[in-house]
Formats: structure tokens, C-alpha cells, sequence
């Protein structure tokens, strides 16, 4: 795996593994690739946030929602598997003792 260096100083960025039958969709202001557009999306409002277009930013932000709603859903599914695994040895604790 290489390292980008980004620009504006900010912290290096290690290049995405595309697979070798995949097309890969690249950044347009540094050129690396990703698997998906949304990917891509969020690195340029990561990293290029400055040089953004209005339409890359209309996408910036279609991207950090659908990200954001994918991680309200992956919390709350982590938590039920919590509260279930919680009760379910809370009652197997009952029932031994």
C-alpha cells in the first residue's frame, strides 16, 4: 500500500486497493482511486474541501448523510445485539443458580 501526500499539509492518506477488474473512480483534483463514488466523495470533502465545486459539495453532502444514516443504523443494531446478549445471560444466571 503508498501513501498520498495530501495537500495543505494535512495527514497522509494511504491509496485505496482497487481490484483489478473494477473500474476505478478517481479523484479529480489528486487523481486517486476509489471503489465507489461515495467514497470518492467524502475524500473530497475531506481533502479538498477548499477547491470544491458546487456540485461536488451537493455531493459531499448526499455522501456524509447516506454515511451518517449507515452509521445511526449499524449503532443501533450493535446496541439491540447488546441489550439482547445482556438478558440472555441475565436469565441463564437466574435459571443456573
Amino acid at each position: 500500500m503508498t501513501v498520498t501526500e495530501p495537500e495543505s499539509g494535512a495527514a497522509p492518506v494511504p491509496d485505496a486497493d482497487v481490484p483489478p477488474d473494477a473500474s476505478p473512480v478517481e479523484c479529480p483534483h489528486c487523481g486517486r482511486p476509489f471503489v465507489r463514488e461515495r467514497q470518492r466523495d467524502l475524500h473530497v470533502g475531506l481533502q479538498h474541501d477548499r477547491v470544491a465545486t458546487d456540485e461536488e459539495r451537493t455531493a459531499i453532502g448526499r455522501a456524509a448523510d447516506a454515511e451518517r444514516d449507515e452509521l445511526r443504523r449499524f449503532r443501533l443494531k450493535a446496541l439491540i445485539v447488546l441489550v439482547v446478549l445482556y438478558f440472555g445471560l441475565l436469565f441463564t444466571y437466574s435459571i443456573v443458580t
